[in-house]
């Protein structure tokens, strides 16, 4: 028998459990840090500040683009490919994956934490496949075509 998604699977996604495993992996990557003793990326603090001044504010704005896009309440009930969703399946993930957790790497200065999120996307490239396997049981083949258009957390600069 097929398990029905409920609202809070079509709200939210794996979004919990992804985050729940990124801050692990960032508490071990912390732990790590301190073990290994490698030089900075920069010397410069200003300059790391100012990075991840701007990952946030552009995580917010993706993060609010995605909102007016497609309300949580639509989520999982619509199939939304206009606005943010035009270019990525998953925007709130690709604003924490792409931009937040690279500024965050950067701002905490050291190899290790550029590791933790370069290491983030293949771990949640495995998560997000039961999430859309779920869309794809909603909306068919219509999101199958979605899928070939568009990218899963970073656009397709080809085709």
């Amino acid at each position: 028998m097929e398990k029905k998604p409920t609202n809070f699977s079509k709200i939210f996604g794996i979004g919990p459990v992804g985050l729940l495993i990124s801050l692990v992996l960032l508490f071990i990557a912390i732990w790590v840090n301190k073990q290994i003793d490698l030089p900075p990326l920069s010397n410069n603090q200003s300059l790391l500040n100012s990075v991840f001044f701007v990952s946030c504010l552009m995580t917010l704005a993706i993060i609010v683009w995605s909102f007016k896009s497609l309300p949580a309440a639509e989520r999982g009930n619509k199939l939304c490919t206009t606005g943010a969703f035009k270019y990525v399946r998953h925007p709130l993930y690709a604003a924490f994956l792409s931009v937040f957790d690279f500024g965050l790497a950067i701002y905490l200065n050291s190899y290790i934490f550029i590791f933790w999120a370069v290491l983030l996307h293949p771990i949640w490239q495995y998560l997000v496949k039961n999430e859309e396997n779920m869309m794809i049981d909603i909306f068919g083949e219509e999101y199958i075509e979605y899928q070939k258009k568009t990218g899963r957390f970073l656009p397709k600069l080809m085709g």
